[in-house]
Formats: C-alpha cells, sequence, structure tokens
C-alpha cells in the first residue's frame, strides 16, 4: 500500500470515494492516489504442432520457468508477448490466447499470462544475454520440469488443465 503522495511526498491520508470505498488521498494535491504496480507478461510458448512447450532457465538459477517480461509503458500486452519471445527465443508469434492474470506480491506485479503458438522449434537465436538455457519439453515433461510451487508453475498447471477438457 502506498503510504506517501507520488507527486508531492505528503504522507496519504484514507478518504472515502464514491463506488471506490477507502483510498489513498493527498491532501496537497487534492487527488487520489490508486495504486502503483508493475505489469508483467508470461507465456506458454508452444511449438507449431503443439504438443510441446519451451521452458527457460534464467538469472543463473537451475530451475526451469516460462519466458516472462514487462510491459513497457505506452504498450499492451499483445505486443509485449510478441516482442519478448522475439527478443528472447528469435521466433515469431503465430497464435496468442489470454489465459489468466494474479497479482505477485514479492514483485509488486500484477502478471498476465497467454498462451502462444510460435512459428518454428529452432532455437538457434536465442538470446544469451537474457537466457541461461531452454529447450522444448512434452506437455507431460513440462508439467513435470516446472519450477515447483512457482507462478510459473501455477499459470502452467492451469493451462495444461484447460487443454486436457
Amino acid at each position: 500500500m502506498m503510504n506517501y503522495c507520488m507527486e508531492c511526498g505528503t504522507k496519504l491520508e484514507q478518504k472515502f470515494l464514491k463506488d471506490e470505498g477507502m483510498v489513498p488521498y493527498c491532501e496537497k494535491c487534492e487527488a487520489y492516489r490508486f495504486p502503483v504496480f508493475s505489469t508483467a507478461v508470461s507465456m506458454e510458448v508452444q511449438n507449431p504442432d503443439r504438443d510441446k512447450i519451451l521452458l527457460i532457465k534464467q538469472y543463473g538459477r537451475d530451475r526451469y520457468i516460462l519466458v516472462a517480461g514487462y510491459v513497457n509503458q505506452g504498450e499492451n500486452a499483445e505486443s509485449t508477448v510478441i516482442r519478448e519471445v522475439k527478443e528472447e527465443i528469435g521466433l515469431n508469434v503465430t497464435e496468442l490466447h489470454f489465459e489468466k492474470s494474479e497479482y505477485y506480491p514479492p514483485t509488486n506485479t500484477l502478471m498476465l499470462n497467454f498462451s502462444c503458438v510460435v512459428d518454428s522449434e529452432d532455437l538457434s537465436a536465442v538470446s544469451e544475454d537474457e537466457i541461461d538455457s531452454c529447450r522444448w519439453f512434452t506437455l507431460e515433461e513440462a508439467r513435470e520440469s516446472i519450477a515447483e510451487g512457482s507462478l510459473a508453475g501455477k499459470f502452467l498447471t492451469a493451462f495444461l488443465r484447460g487443454r486436457d477438457m
């Protein structure tokens, strides 16, 4: 929760706003201050045949996660998915679907999860600056290999459950 005004630094007070309830308010600016947080996307990247999912390792960690990235100011979430897949993996998104969202408290981030299909399984253009390693997994292998207890794992499990229907 915000305690100080992001414009002037004045300590915020709680003030009632019709249809919103109690909202942080800056007396000096005479303005309500709604929560500020980051927005990011994560993706179940599928091969063209939709029978494999790409998982990555990043930041020196020895665990597989989904491809992900932050939404830039002025960018929509769908454009971010396309950009991040191209930047990190070097592949083109041919199909894109929103799956679900969840707030992630450790980084104050709203995570928007998508599934997408890419044009190839070729990993020769993977960005070594952003990805430590990656590989294609069958759907069952992906379920077993994703970082246990992670938000990526939660998103992947929900995605695979939806495919099983």
